[in-house]
């Protein structure tokens, strides 16, 4: 049975408003969640729900206001800055736009080479490697001599994907790493991302607002909600066949081809956040 290679436990991360006297907005309030050697656990909600903010705060870059997180069982909820760069070996992150996220002015070899170099390795070996590495995403060899710009917006998503690579990680953090990219390109990219997680064994957090997405690359699928997970469960069950209402809803957002279909989706959406609004005790508007 795989172990445990991530584990997040009653996580709390707070927010400062602006202003002087500006209270503070708690995005997180209580969540855990885990991920197992070589998984993938899809964590899916729309803009606002805190997913990225789950994902920030394993790297490092959103700070808890309580609950722990744990990497092979070590506490890294507050790990000081030495000890982040020593886990950056371990833990990646491709995020959403792979051109903000590149340096325009280093070639792609010199991105590529960079991280090994900072781990040790010879110019010559982070060279051999990044050929290997550009093999992996499907790049040609005369890359390494090229600039982002050189590149269109999924090529650039491949080279920040090598990148994560690069270090052979053990987790990589993927943060809407095909919302930026058209449908056929998202194909392209989720394709490569499952080839790589089957040959490598990497686990993946990876986090999206779309269930269709994750159904294809996730073992495991988790739904966050205001700050809360309101769902968990295996990939198919989720995105098919959905216990809360939240989680029907997101299903039913996602767009088809058939108009008929889609105005039925439409229809059932509104009905069930009518239903959710009456629940809470809350009167449902009227359209006029």
């Amino acid at each position: 049975m795989p172990k445990t290679l991530l584990e997040i436990e009653d996580l709390r991360v707070e927010f400062k408003g602006q202003g002087f006297r500006a209270k503070t907005h708690e995005v997180l309030h209580g969540v855990s969640l885990s991920i197992a050697d070589g998984e993938v656990l899809g964590l899916v909600g729309e803009s606002g729900s805190g997913k990225t903010t789950i994902g920030r705060a394993v790297l490092g870059l959103a700070k808890p206001s309580g609950g722990a997180i744990r990497f092979r069982g070590e506490d890294i909820t507050h790990a000081h800055q030495a000890r982040r760069r020593e886990l950056a070996r371990n833990i990646q992150v491709v995020f959403q736009d792979p051109y903000s996220s590149l340096n325009p002015a280093l070639t792609v070899g010199d991105i590529l080479s960079e991280p090994l170099i900072v781990q040790g390795a010879t110019p010559q070996d982070a060279r051999k490697r990044v050929k290997g590495l550009l093999d992996h995403v499907q790049l040609p060899h005369d890359a390494v001599d090229r600039l982002p710009r050189e590149f269109s917006g999924g090529q650039r998503q491949r080279v920040a994907i090598a990148r994560a690579l690069a270090p052979e990680p053990q987790l990589i953090v993927c943060d809407e790493p095909v919302s930026a990219l058209d449908l056929s390109t998202q194909a392209v990219v989720l394709k490569m991302l499952m080839d790589i997680q089957a040959e490598t064994g990497v686990a993946f957090l990876f986090i999206s607002h779309d269930l269709a997405v994750v159904r294809h690359i996730s073992h495991r699928v988790t739904v966050i909600y205001k700050g809360d997970l309101v769902e968990t469960g295996a990939a198919a069950t989720v995105t098919s066949n959905p216990e809360h209402p939240y989680t029907k809803r997101l299903l039913l957002a996602a767009p088809v081809a058939d108009p008929i279909e889609q105005r039925r989706r439409r229809e059932e959406r509104r009905l069930l956040a009518q239903q959710e609004l009456l629940e809470r005790g809350a009167a449902p508007s009227v359209a006029g």
